[in-house]
């Protein structure tokens, strides 16, 4: 095992702060805000603004954003929800009238409030010490004067040439300068992004002081200019989307005006002496704390990491955490029962469930005696199809081989490649910590708002359009992101923050990083150097909801034993490349007072990934 312990560069270490994220433009902004005085809150807003601007291909102003802030001197933290609703015109009946059973993962009907400003502001308003003009200066000098694009940009622009000049038009305008896709060696520029950001700051410095400027801000997004050209371009285009259909968008300046960030409480769990910290229910984040539960008592730190059994106890709890997921996560108007979820009585009849052999079956529980929603399809297969089997109960069409994160190759001009996610960690002098998880509004899979610069969400297309799921599509209720930050306290003073992108493969692989270090003492590079896996065994989150059963993708660095092993146990593997499985990053600290250390690391899967201590 000690060669899988090898590091593709240290772990960070150093007193006055560090960041990591997933774009080494965005960590090193936020690092400047440190090194200038600002604080871990005033750093995360600072980078995140910049992410919109260097991978608009992963994240944009339009898109979401959960974040979990960390104060040093409070005993847990504070999600702040920029995951915005569904809008209130969007119902299961209209979408139904539209001949659909899936909601499209592209164009404008799956579109929700933009919720990502908002909470970016929250954090600001609440916990940062910064001006607007201070945050947002690095990512408007990047819009205005450009920025060196990374090749996955070039690429997602470029298998979406044909789209954009044959009907996203407003698209083209930005992302096609001079009637190509960009050059890697030339600077990209989205003018209108940066001159929308220098009126928001006009309008907002007639103001005199910091929180009036904030405030006067989110009201010129959600209230403003911006609302009001959302809502036009929603009720006058038709926009081609994904089913190979022209529809208009549902969101309305109303559903922007009623909006605001919610700050919330975290949910969190014991795990030793750390208590692991995750958004509520409206995101997947409780699967994590449910996976952690069942694989608590079974020695899960001293069994070897690359072997088989480690793989497979992992994996199979996993599969149970994500089939609760399925059943019972949303956004729902009555309570979920997350209290008996996360408890050690449900875990343990969980953990009854793993055998020696690798599940090929959902299998959500009961808690408190609660069965299942009754849903008429089995969550096994893709495309769900209403009418199609007998007595018009929907089928699926099953599928064995596993989804590669959430990308596809294009199929035609309607069906644009789905986009990713990115992720950031801030941890400052005095032990405050942030940790993020921005995606959405990404540039393949919407039409650019023209004079605004950005794409909207899509993220309804997480919905299902069945009722009796908390995860159904209903009016003004977020959808069920699978978007998930972590924060780990330590003796009640946070640890650790850490998230990557990923999709469904979010919570697998922060798991890891977790076991990992907490577990298996591993620093924070090593347990992201670490082989990975994921499974595919699971509702697919993203159109067109594909299930692979059984399924468990492994990067090639496992030994052949390992992979032998697992196939005998009925995992239906596929080998990856060497570097495959995870972005994860994260930041820490060690001692406390004028003792603090700050540590960080980030993923070198994509060559992107950066982080910085000093």
């Amino acid at each position: 095992m000690s060669d899988m312990r090898f590091t593709t560069r240290p772990e960070l270490r150093g007193t006055l702060g560090a960041v990591a994220s997933t774009h080494w433009l965005a960590s090193a902004a936020g690092m400047a805000v440190l090194e200038r005085g600002g604080n871990a809150f005033d750093a995360a807003v600072t980078a995140g603004f910049v992410l919109q601007v260097v991978e608009p291909h992963l994240n944009g102003p339009g898109g979401e954003v959960p974040i979990l802030c960390a104060s040093a001197n409070e005993s847990e933290p504070w999600v702040v929800c920029g995951q915005g609703p569904v809008p209130a015109a969007a119902t299961i009946e209209h979408f139904r009238s539209l001949g659909l059973d899936l909601i499209p993962g592209s164009g404008v009907l799956a579109a929700c409030v933009p919720g990502a400003f908002g909470a970016w502001l929250t954090v600001l308003a609440r916990w940062g010490t910064l001006k607007l003009r201070d945050a947002l200066e690095p990512a408007i000098a990047y819009a205005l004067n450009g920025y060196p694009l990374v090749d996955n940009i070039v690429a997602t622009i470029s298998s979406v040439r044909d789209l954009f000049e044959s009907e996203w038009h407003s698209s083209a305008r930005i992302y096609l300068p001079g009637g190509a896709p960009p050059s890697l060696n030339t600077r990209f520029c989205n003018r209108d992004l940066g001159l929308l950001y220098q009126r928001i700051l006009s309008h907002a410095e007639s103001r005199s002081d910091r929180e009036a400027q904030i405030g006067a801000a989110v009201d010129f997004w959600y209230r403003g200019e911006v609302a009001d050209r959302i809502d036009a371009f929603c009720r006058q285009e038709h926009v081609t989307d994904v089913a190979g259909h022209r529809h208009r968008g549902l969101l309305s300046a109303d559903d922007m005006a009623s909006w605001t960030a919610p700050i919330e409480r975290s949910v969190s769990i014991d795990w030793g002496p750390y208590r692991v910290h995750k958004c509520g229910p409206w995101s997947q984040g409780p699967a994590l704390l449910q996976a952690l539960r069942i694989l608590q008592p079974m020695g899960i730190g001293q069994i070897d990491p690359a072997g088989p059994d480690f793989v497979h106890l992992v994996v199979e709890a996993l599969k149970l955490a994500m089939a609760d997921r399925d059943a019972w996560y949303g956004d729902a108007g009555e309570p979920i029962p997350l209290s008996t979820l996360l408890s050690n009585d449900y875990a343990d009849a969980r953990r009854a469930l793993i055998g020696p052999s690798a599940s090929q079956i959902m299998q959500p529980g009961s808690p408190d005696g609660i069965p299942p929603p009754q849903v008429p399809f089995r969550l096994w297969g893709t495309h769900v199809a209403p009418g199609s089997g007998a007595d018009g109960e929907p089928t699926m069409q099953q599928h064995a081989a596993p989804r590669r994160n959430q990308e596809r190759e294009p199929k035609s001009p309607a069906t644009p490649p789905l986009g990713d996610t990115c992720h950031l960690d801030v941890v400052d002098r005095w032990g405050n910590m942030v940790t993020a998880t921005p995606s959405g509004g990404w540039l393949q899979s919407s039409p650019v708002i023209p004079t605004l610069g950005f794409s909207l969400t899509t993220r309804a297309q997480m919905c299902w359009l069945i009722e009796g799921m908390n995860s159904s599509l209903s009016p003004r209720r977020r959808p069920r992101t699978t978007l998930t930050p972590s924060i780990v306290y330590r003796d009640g003073k946070p640890y650790l923050a850490c998230g990557t992108p990923g999709g469904d493969q979010q919570e697998q692989w922060s798991l890891l990083l977790l076991i990992y270090h907490l577990e298996h003492g591993m620093n924070l590079q090593e347990s992201i150097d670490m082989v990975a896996f994921h499974t595919d065994h699971l509702a697919g989150s993203f159109w067109p909801r594909e299930v692979a059963p059984g399924s468990l993708t492994l990067e090639a660095r496992y030994p052949t034993s390992t992979v032998e092993a697992l196939e005998r146990r009925g995992h239906r593997v596929v080998i990856g490349s060497p570097w495959s499985e995870g972005r994860l990053s994260a930041c820490g600290v060690d001692g406390e007072g004028d003792q603090l250390i700050v540590k960080a690391g980030a993923n070198p899967r994509g060559m992107q990934g950066y982080a910085i201590a000093r």
